[in-house]
């Protein structure tokens, strides 16, 4: 299991990790050095990931197995990571041009981090837990930047993060929305436009061809783009869940845990930057 989310995922949504329909290698010898060649389910999209990037040695028997507790475990851990980086930043750097540039070498350091672990075949604790903490110093900053503006806006932008969560969970396990290789071959090609406009907007604005923020304006272009942004993090989630579920299901390493508290980790501090900037134009607009 990797992370779903676009930027940071290394094997993307091939066959490997679950999403049948989006590697066009041939179905035949997938399961030859396979780990998990034993698991009695069928169609185990566990039972693939040796294709591409080479396979581990066999693993005994007696492996532990990934379980909804150690993926709510280690994912309460590494979003209270988040939480103590972004409290500490908050209360130890006031807002100014230093604290605005620690904000940027904290993302930049996290960035990185994630990037490794995402090329790397086996989650590394240390890792996930090192890119938390950056993450945190970075939206302590930026939070803080945004409630001495809009007072109150990190906190509404919080309540709106679990909202929006606990809804896109509430729908996932509904079943109104079917996590399948066509709904994350469409989902994917609308978020890897929406990235490749944003980042060409960003160029365009550093250069000073787009003013005030272009796409990314405090008005309502601004609005239509954050919402956007909020549901593909939306998306992302369900594409997360499906990964958990599937985990579990199909007796996942139990370490892979950490890789599922990554994933969401990455897919929340989306929505809640997206949402931080929504509930800030909104409140320009009152």
């Amino acid at each position: 299991m990797r992370s779903s989310n676009p930027v940071f995922s290394r094997r993307g949504f091939s066959r490997d990790n679950g999403y049948a329909g989006f590697n066009t290698a041939a179905q035949a010898g997938y399961a030859q050095g396979n780990p998990y060649a034993q698991n009695p389910y069928a169609q185990n999209p566990y039972a693939q990931q040796g294709v591409q990037y080479g396979a581990p040695p066999q693993a005994p028997a007696t492996t532990e197995r990934m379980t909804m507790d150690d993926v709510v475990m280690r994912s309460a851990f590494t979003l209270g990571t988040v939480a103590i980086g972004a409290a500490l930043a908050w209360a130890l750097l006031p807002v100014s041009t230093t604290s605005y540039g620690l904000a940027f070498g904290s993302a930049i350091i996290a960035m990185v981090l994630a990037l490794v672990q995402s090329f790397k075949r086996t989650p590394s604790p240390a890792l996930i837990l090192g890119y938390a903490a950056f993450e945190g110093v970075f939206l302590g900053v930026i939070s803080e930047m945004y409630n001495s503006r809009w007072s109150g806006a990190p906190f509404q932008a919080v309540l709106g993060t679990m909202a929006v969560s606990a809804a896109t969970l509430l729908v996932y396990k509904a079943g109104w929305v079917r996590v399948t290789a066509r709904y994350a071959r469409i989902g994917m090609a609308i978020a890897v436009a929406f990235v490749l406009v944003m980042a060409v907007n960003l160029l365009l604005v550093a250069f000073g061809v787009a003013e005030g923020g272009g796409l990314r304006s405090f008005g309502p272009l601004g609005a239509i783009v954050g919402i956007i942004a909020i549901v593909l993090g939306a998306f992302f989630l369900t594409l997360d869940f499906k990964q958990i579920e599937d985990g579990i299901a199909y007796g996942a390493p139990r370490n892979e845990s950490w890789l599922a508290a990554f994933g969401l980790t990455l897919t929340l501090v989306w929505i809640y930057v997206e949402m931080l900037r929504l509930v800030a134009i909104f409140s320009n607009n009152d």
